[in-house]
């Protein structure tokens, strides 16, 4: 908490809640997705573990993270690593900007493409809604 120039970045804090542009946080929380399905690899579950821990699609830059952080990328060794010296705070907010940037930009294809289900479209909010009511 006491850290300077270090800030817990929007990314960095959705890799560590595990919610952000993961198949099982759109499906279960967000419901814009029909499955917590990873559209990287067709895993059953995409979760901010599993982006972090096991898809395929990131092992280039997973292995960038490993070299620096350790072998262990399990919630509380990542902390504990970032937390115990500069480099691995770096290194992890680098992975996090690159990869949920990357993943925010395809989700981002999926919504605009001509054949998107309905549930995939960007819903509105409360206020927009009533806003728009108001001009009617």
């Amino acid at each position: 908490m006491r850290r300077k120039r270090k800030p817990l970045t929007f990314r960095l804090t959705q890799i560590l809640t595990g919610h952000g542009c993961f198949g099982d946080y759109l499906c279960r929380t967000a419901q814009r997705e029909p499955t917590t399905e990873c559209h990287d690899c067709g895993a059953a579950v995409d979760s901010a573990q599993h982006t972090l821990e096991v898809c395929p699609r990131w092992a280039v830059l997973r292995q960038g993270l490993t070299s620096v952080v350790g072998g262990d990328l399990s919630l509380p060794s990542v902390i504990t690593a970032m937390l115990g010296d500069d480099e691995s705070w770096k290194a992890m907010v680098s992975f996090c900007e690159t990869v949920m940037s990357q993943k925010e930009a395809d989700e981002r294809r999926r919504e605009e493409a001509a054949d998107v289900a309905s549930i995939r479209g960007r819903r509105m909010g409360v206020r927009r809604r009533r806003y728009l009511m108001r001009l009617l």
